[in-house]
């Protein structure tokens, strides 16, 4: 029988009109609400479809069975909009039949059709299979088409069976069924939008704070708004003052001719929770909180309040937002530059970071759709602000400055969906080797936060760049460019040898190719060309060339279909002083609108990236050094190479059995509180779990049981050498203690090894691991580090000794997906040994891909395991073969980063 469901005390969600409701448990507290909900705040004709009848007791009953107090295999939820409780919903274990349970759902009428049901049932689904619910069953009325269109809009295949006008629902629970994931998702990602509108296109808008003292925070946004021609309503909010800037001012916000879709506080850091509260009473719907410096206290209270009255926040802390849409032009932020309209949507934690950001796009003429600072990052965030872009119609560009993550996965994923329409860059900040140092084995040390970021930007299909330089220059061209195929060729094109040099090597350098053009395309180039001229790619028109012949020289590389890129770098020469000989004319009166991108070099350009007009109204980006240039095709690359794979899907796998698995976790955990290392024979039985490759291992505890087990070895055809590995609590590497014996597997070898053991290891030796030698092979390591923000992640490279000194590892988020698995056999170093290389044969990939595979699912279904450690995997052509094993579990609930939940920013 399941034990009592364990659930947080409350989940905040949003509903499917952009309220915020919170989830919790009903305990005997909640039985007046819970009366009410089904005796007053809903109609007879809900009642009859609830209780298939008129009861006058049917309230009574309910809520004495949803609010009595916890009992075994069932939970009872209630959603709360502002201290009401709008619905309720339950399951209760089949008498029986432990894995299946009943389940009945209540929503007040005025709450209906506002997603309340299926937000209740995605939360109580989650709950059930946690505790082993494997299948829910409803018994439903023919006619009530409410609760029929809950079950079919779910995502979950769904059974029916009618039964004298009654309908039985029976609905199997799959955790890993996409199209669920697919469909909660939408419904995170309708419901996200539609509580962003009163932020990113208000109607009216209140500061809060503003003050009558020029070049204050509170008096720069109110006039920023007002210059920007804000095309609503706009109130100044002062209690000390009549007016502002000519303009009148209210005491509060209850004295305003409106209420206000968004509120701007640029209050005290003391008044920012008051004046959030406020907000709420008035019916804000969203607040962009300027002040710094809040209190713990304070800052709890800002976000109840936001919760509770469902308002999105921005902050604290933030610079303010701004939108550029026509409808709109709101610019509530103290920056420097003035957004211009554009395509680009931009969303930063640093303030400083935002405005060098602005500034540059400003410069650079890249306009921007939505300009938001995330400050603290309280409520809104990158991931919400994605799924603004996907949805608006209007952004074509993405560009993030993101220092922590909340959600990391819920983010993946949403990146995942969004990169496939529009790009989406970012900054990859607090690059840092510290999280490394305390690591204890190989996997804990490959996984550092630089690490972890990675995967997910490769993952997610984000384009992640070291700086605000890096991520301007290379938006330039993403913006204004095509992409290239994931061939990745370019044809160098420049009037100074030595400069077309300079970039070949850099090109070369970002993993660019540069082909020898055909011999037909370069005897052609060099006919057009001055004389001297060279076609080998690099191509050297020579200082002489004219605008005409490059721009020649230009079409026809195109038109030759060699390459799929064109790098053009120019240098002022004396030649090209005057203005129809400048070859920037090549450039400016040809079409800017091309099958492949074109970039420029220009050497003496005093700034980074700038833009060149061309004829057809097209722009292409012009850069001050071939590094900038090289790098910036480079990402547009990788952009090209990551569209041309499909999405993947997890991979199916077979003979895994996490139900044991989770078994054999909560004995040990049971027994080991704090959690730690597994022994060899628990670690085994857990890896078996989900038929990973171990080598036969048998367990030691004495000298006698030493001798027997080598014995064993040989009786059972293993001749020859054996390994013999001893053990004790809190190992980490053996070799490095001289742990390990591979040898003769001999009586008096195996007596002597253990002597030896025992001389040196003293009272800390807790048995020996005895195994075959294996044969040789090429040696990986595949393990799994679970990290307390981003989760699981799969680790894999070059193993044995050199997994520390070469430094050949990659990683993946958990899920992996088919994808990930062939992009983390393919992209290590050492990926040629794997493939075969100079006379050694190939692996088997397959068994390779299939272990990460199942280590990977090993994560997922069990968010216990903080580290596992295969290493060294030895893989030949015709198998794969684990010899040696690691795993520390420590306690830790269920986290399902897909379930929609609003996130809790002051525990992040």
């Amino acid at each position: 029988m399941p034990t009592a469901q364990p659930f947080p005390s409350t989940v905040e969600a949003l509903l499917s009109d952009g309220t915020t409701a919170t989830i919790r448990p009903l305990g005997p507290a909640d039985r007046e609400a819970a009366y009410d909900l089904h005796a007053v705040r809903m109609s007879d004709e809900s009642r009859r479809q609830r209780f298939f009848g008129a009861s006058r007791l049917a309230p009574q009953l309910a809520a004495d069975r949803l609010c009595a107090p916890p009992r075994p295999g069932f939970l009872a939820l209630g959603a709360w909009v502002d201290r009401e409780l709008v619905g309720a919903a339950d399951y209760e274990t089949v008498c029986g039949r432990p894995d299946t349970a009943e389940i009945a759902l209540a929503v007040a009428d005025e709450w209906q059709r506002h997603g309340v049901a299926t937000l209740l049932l995605e939360h109580l689904l989650h709950a059930a299979r946690e505790q082993g619910v494997l299948a829910i069953e409803a018994d439903t009325l023919a006619g009530n088409r409410a609760v029929h269109k809950v079950f079919t809009d779910l995502g979950l295949r769904v059974h029916r069976h009618l039964d004298h006008g009654e309908i039985r629902v029976q609905v199997p629970l799959d955790e890993r069924d996409e199209h669920y994931r697919s469909a909660v998702e939408e419904r995170g990602r309708s419901a996200d939008v539609a509580s962003l509108v009163p932020l990113l296109r208000p109607r009216s808008v209140a500061v809060v704070g503003a003050s009558r003292r020029p070049g204050s925070v509170g008096r720069t946004v109110l006039e920023k708004i007002r210059q920007g021609g804000f095309k609503g309503e706009l109130w100044a909010v002062n209690p000390y003052a009549e007016r502002i800037g000519g303009e009148p001012a209210y005491p509060g916000l209850s004295e305003l001719p409106g209420t206000p879709d968004l509120a701007v506080l640029a209050v005290p850091p003391g008044v920012v929770s008051s004046a959030a509260e406020e907000c709420g009473q008035a019916g804000v719907r969203a607040l962009v909180v300027l002040t710094s410096g809040l209190s713990g206290a304070d800052a709890q209270q800002l976000l109840h309040s936001c919760r509770r009255h469902s308002m999105r926040l921005v902050g604290p802390n933030c610079l303010g937002i701004a939108v550029t849409n026509d409808a709109v032009r709101l610019d509530a932020e103290f920056g420097a530059a003035w957004p211009l309209p554009g395509t680009a949507g931009v969303a930063v934690q640093s303030g400083g970071v935002g405005i060098a950001l602005l500034e540059r796009l400003t410069w650079l003429g890249i306009g921007v759709s939505d300009f938001v600072s995330l400050g603290d990052k309280y409520d809104v965030s990158g991931n919400d602000l994605l799924q603004w872009w996907e949805s608006d119609g209007r952004t074509n560009l993405a560009l993030l400055h993101l220092e922590s993550f909340g959600n990391p996965r819920a983010f993946s994923r949403t990146a995942r969906r969004v990169t496939r329409k529009i790009p989406v860059l970012t900054v990859d900040a607090g690059r840092s080797a510290a999280g490394r140092r305390g690591a204890a084995s190989h996997t804990a040390a490959a996984a550092t936060s630089t690490v972890t970021r990675q995967a997910l930007f490769s993952q997610a299909g984000i384009t992640a760049t070291r700086g605000i330089g890096e991520l301007v220059e290379t938006a330039a061209l993403l913006h204004a460019q095509p992409l290239p195929t994931a061939r990745s060729s370019v044809a160098v094109v420049s009037n100074a040898g030595g400069v077309g040099i300079l970039a070949a090597d850099a090109c070369v350098d970002y993993g660019l190719t540069l082909p020898e053009l055909p011999a037909h395309l370069a005897i052609d180039l060099v006919d057009l060309l001055p004389p001297g001229a060279t076609a080998a790619n690099p191509v050297d028109t020579t200082a002489a060339v004219g605008p005409d012949e490059l721009r020649s020289c230009l079409d026809l590389l195109e038109r030759s279909r060699s390459v799929e890129a064109l790098l053009v770098c120019l240098v002022p020469t004396a030649l090209t002083t005057s203005p129809e000989q400048d070859p920037l004319r090549a450039l400016r009166d040809s079409p800017g609108r091309r099958r492949i991108p074109v970039v420029a070099v220009l050497l003496g350009q005093e700034v980074p990236v700038q833009y060149l007009d061309c004829a057809d109204g097209a722009r292409i980006p012009i850069y001050a050094d071939p590094q900038s240039a090289a790098r910036a095709l480079a990402h547009a690359r990788d952009r090209a190479a990551w569209l041309a794979e499909p999405p993947g899907a997890e991979p199916a796998l077979t003979d895994c059995d996490p139900e044991a698995a989770k078994d054999l976790v909560a004995r040990f955990l049971d027994a080991h509180p704090d959690g730690g290392w597994l022994n060899p024979s628990l670690t085994a039985d857990l890896l078996g779990c989900y038929s990973l490759p171990l080598t036969t291992s048998v367990w030691a505890p004495d000298e006698h049981g030493m001798v027997l087990a080598a014995r064993s070895m040989r009786q059972l055809g293993h001749e020859g050498k054996i390994a013999l590995k001893a053990y004790w609590p809190g190992q980490v590497h053996k070799s490095d203690v001289g742990a390990v014996y591979l040898g003769p597997g001999d009586d008096a070898s195996v007596r002597s090894t253990f002597r030896d053991f025992e001389n040196r290891f003293g009272e800390r030796l807790a048995g020996v691991v005895v195994q075959p030698m294996a044969a040789p092979g090429t040696e990986l390591f595949a393990g799994i580090v679970q990290d307390q923000v981003f989760g699981p992640l799969t680790v894999f490279g070059l193993g044995g000794t050199a997994t520390d000194l070469l430094d050949d590892r990659t990683a993946r988020l958990t899920p992996l997906t088919e994808n990930d698995l062939h992009t983390m056999t393919t992209e290590l170093r050492c990926a040629p040994l794997l493939f075969g290389y100079h006379g050694h044969p190939a692996v088997d990939l397959t068994a390779v891909q299939d272990l990460l595979a199942r280590l990977s699912r090993l994560a997922d279904d069990v968010p216990q395991l903080a580290e596992a450690d295969l290493n060294p995997v030895i893989a030949t052509p015709d198998a794969l073969l684990c010899v040696d094993a690691r795993v520390r579990l420590e306690p830790r609930h269920p986290f399902d980063p897909y379930l929609r939940r609003l996130r809790r920013p002051v525990e992040d």
